[in-house]
């Protein structure tokens, strides 16, 4: 259980950590008070958001410092025109603004309360998609650079009864070749990866052709693109939870080893191979938002200015920087709630170990964790299709 809620802090007692997002009104920690919330609308994985809908970030104090809402995971990203209102206090888009239609947004906010204390909110929204229409969300973005163990993943807004027929449409290549195939997480998410990490350099093309494909009875693909991305250099990260230590390796070589803390005895952290999803300067982690509560039901802890934030799982696995435990804890003690921790300042800084390593991650890095005494990550939390062996991998295709 303490595995399936992986968190980051490091207070007494049971916690959890997540990057937490939308529509907060006050489930912080102790003492905390709905006056320094940052509230998102529409809520945070809202569905079928009308293309006209209500977007707006406030505070009720305080004010923000930077908004960002962005169209992902769409063969032509985009950022949404808006601005934020002269007390600080406001940020809606340009008048005349209208969402696409089947399309995922994200919606990244930081704000500054009186005493100039930083806070940050991430949340996710997608909009409606046509009457007997389906559509995939997929990762990578588009024109991306990406580490070696990126995962092509599809999700897609309704089930998938016909799987063979939507996997068939999909059509996943490379320079230079290498056979990559399909696995099926259920009947909405679809992962595609070759046997092996891809090579530095692959350029990568993924074929849409979902348009009019049935995949159930009565209900048709909408897409039809062309996305690709590029492969760069090769970076895997071994984390020994027993030794506390993370060895840092491009291209096969050491470059550094780092001192670390990972999950406590009764909070421990996954084993296994882990993908970067999420890059994050600064985020907030609310243990609320995975179920650690205090008896008056709010969160244990609430971290909100958690710096140098690296997604590794869906269910709140972190590897990121870390202020609030004393330096010598790192390398010596395992006392996160799950999380890898890399020692930090407030406010992050590239000069500490958690900023050294944030600035040389690409999404779709390897984090490898050993010798802690939790189980293995599961290969549909996050990225974790590495964690199964190729004959595993191929059975889980609808094409074979």
């Amino acid at each position: 259980m303490a595995a399936a809620v992986t968190c980051a802090g490091l207070m007494a007692g049971l916690a959890g950590c997540t990057s937490d997002g939308g529509l907060d009104l006050g489930m912080g920690g102790k003492g905390r008070s709905p006056e320094d919330t940052i509230r998102v609308m529409p809520e945070d994985r809202a569905k079928g958001v009308a293309p006209d809908g209500r977007v707006e970030v406030r505070v009720p104090s305080g004010r923000l410092e930077r908004v960002k809402v962005v169209k992902v995971e769409d063969a032509q990203p985009e950022e949404v025109e808006g601005e934020i209102s002269e007390d600080g206090l406001r940020w809606r888009p340009a008048p005349g603004t209208r969402l696409a239609l089947a399309a995922k947004y994200s919606v990244d906010a930081v704000a500054l309360d009186a005493h100039g204390r930083r806070s940050a909110r991430h949340t996710t929204f997608t909009t409606a998609v046509p009457e007997h229409r389906f559509i995939g969300y997929f990762k990578p973005e588009n024109r991306s650079t990406v580490g070696t163990g990126m995962i092509v993943s599809f999700s897609f807004n309704r089930p998938i009864e016909n799987r063979a027929a939507v996997e068939r449409a999909i059509r996943v290549t490379s320079r230079p070749p290498v056979e990559v195939v399909g696995h099926w997480f259920g009947k909405e998410r679809l992962d595609f990866r070759p046997r092996a990490y891809w090579k530095p350099g692959t350029g990568v093309t993924v074929d849409l052709r979902l348009r009019d494909v049935e995949g159930a009875p009565g209900v048709y693909g909408i897409q039809h693109k062309r996305i690709g991305f590029t492969v760069g250099r090769s970076q895997v990260s071994l984390v020994d939870a027993e030794k506390h230590t993370m060895e840092v390796r491009r291209d096969g070589r050491l470059v550094t080893t780092l001192p670390i803390t990972a999950g406590a005895p009764k909070t421990t952290t996954y084993n296994g191979k882990m993908v970067v999803t999420e890059l994050f300067d600064v985020t907030r982690m609310n243990g609320a938002t995975v179920g650690f509560k205090d008896k008056d039901g709010k969160g244990e802890y609430d971290i909100k200015d958690v710096p140098h934030a690296m997604r590794l799982t869906d269910s709140g696995t972190f590897l990121h920087g870390n202020y609030w435990a004393p330096a010598s804890t790192f390398g010596e003690a395992n006392v996160s709630h799950g999380c890898v921790g890399l020692r930090d300042v407030k406010g992050g800084s590239a000069d500490s170990p958690a900023g050294w390593f944030f600035d040389r991650t690409l999404i779709g890095d390897v984090v490898e964790v050993v010798n802690s005494t939790d189980r293995k990550v599961s290969p549909d939390n996050g990225l974790g299709g590495w964690n199964m062996d190729w004959k595993q991998w191929k059975a889980g295709s609808a094409l074979r």
